[in-house]
C-alpha cells in the first residue's frame, strides 16, 4: 500500500461501515496483525505516537485498501505492465531499505567512534567571537588624537566617554556597546576592533561615516563547541551515513552492471 494516499483513503473510508475497521479479513482475505504492525513502525519511525485509535484509523485504511485492491484484480489491472514494474520497484527498496538497516544494527556506532568524528567536527567549527567593545565618537581627527593622549596619561576611558563622546546611545554607559558580533558594525569599525586584544585601545583614531573612533576592546567571548552528548545524533547519523556509502560502494565494485 501506498501510504502518501492516505488522506484519499481515508476519506474513502469513510464510506465504510463502521464494523469494517474491526474486521479481520474482507471477502475471506486476511488482514493480518503482522500487516498492521508494520505500518505501526513506520509511522513511529516518522515521529508518530501510536494510540488505539491510531491503531483504529489504520486498520480501518488496510480494509478500506484491501477493497479496492479486490476491485481493481476483478478489472484486471495487477496484470498491467505499469501495475508490475511498480511492484518490481516497490519490492526492490524495500529490500533495499531492509539491507541497510540490517547492516547498522549488526555495526553499531562505537563510543570511540563517535568521541573521534566529535572532535573531528569540532576543529573544523569555525571559531564563534563576540565582543565586549566601548568606544568614544568625536567629529574630527583631532579630537579623536587628543582622546588617545588623554589615556595614555591616565584619564579613565568612561569618563572620556560620558564628557567627549557623540554617541548618545552609549556615552551615558561609558562608552559601552555591549556584546555583539563583529557584523553589527561598520565595516571600518568592525575592521579596526577585531585587531584588538582584550583591555587595549585603538592607537589610531578609526574613521567612518560617524565620525572617528577610539575603540577599547573590554573582553572577547569565546563560544564553546556544543557537548558531545549534544550532538550524538547528528554523529551517528554522520558515521552510519558514511558506512552505508561505503557498503554501496562495496557492493557496485564486486557486481556485474552491464
Amino acid at each position: 500500500m501506498n501510504f502518501r494516499l492516505k488522506k484519499t483513503l481515508l476519506a474513502v473510508s469513510m464510506l465504510t461501515v463502521t464494523a469494517a475497521a474491526f474486521a479481520t479479513s474482507v471477502n475471506g482475505v486476511a488482514i493480518s496483525q503482522q500487516r498492521i504492525d508494520a505500518v505501526n513502525r513506520m509511522m513511529e519511525s516518522q515521529g508518530q505516537k501510536i494510540t488505539p485509535e491510531m491503531s483504529g484509523m489504520i486498520k480501518e485504511q488496510l480494509v478500506t485498501a484491501e477493497i479496492l485492491r479486490q476491485e481493481a484484480v476483478k478489472k484486471g489491472l495487477d496484470k498491467s505492465p505499469e501495475y508490475l514494474a511498480e511492484i518490481e520497484n516497490a519490492k526492490a527498496m524495500a529490500l533495499a531499505n531492509r539491507l541497510v538497516k540490517d547492516y547498522l544494527h549488526s555495526h553499531p556506532v562505537t563510543d570511540a567512534e563517535a568521541r573521534a568524528e566529535y572532535e573531528k567536527l569540532k576543529a573544523e567549527m569555525p571559531e564563534h567571537k563576540s565582543y565586549d567593545v566601548s568606544h568614544i565618537l568625536v567629529k574630527t581627527e583631532a579630537e579623536a588624537k587628543a582622546v588617545i593622549e588623554a589615556l595614555k596619561k591616565g584619564k579613565p576611558f568612561a569618563q572620556l566617554a560620558k564628557e567627549k563622546s557623540l554617541d548618545p546611545g552609549s556615552k551615558a554607559a561609558g562608552g559601552s556597546l555591549g556584546v555583539n558580533e563583529a557584523g553589527v558594525f561598520v565595516p571600518e569599525f568592525s575592521a579596526a576592533m577585531v585587531k584588538l586584544a582584550k583591555g587595549q585601545v585603538s592607537a589610531t583614531p578609526v574613521k567612518s561615516s560617524f565620525g572617528y573612533h577610539v575603540i577599547k576592546m573590554n573582553d572577547i567571548k569565546i563560544d564553546a563547541a556544543p557537548a558531545l552528548e549534544a550532538m550524538r545524533p547528528q554523529i551517528e547519523q554522520r558515521i552510519q551515513g558514511q558506512r552505508v556509502e561505503q557498503l554501496i560502494k562495496s557492493l557496485k565494485d564486486s557486481a556485474k552492471v552491464q
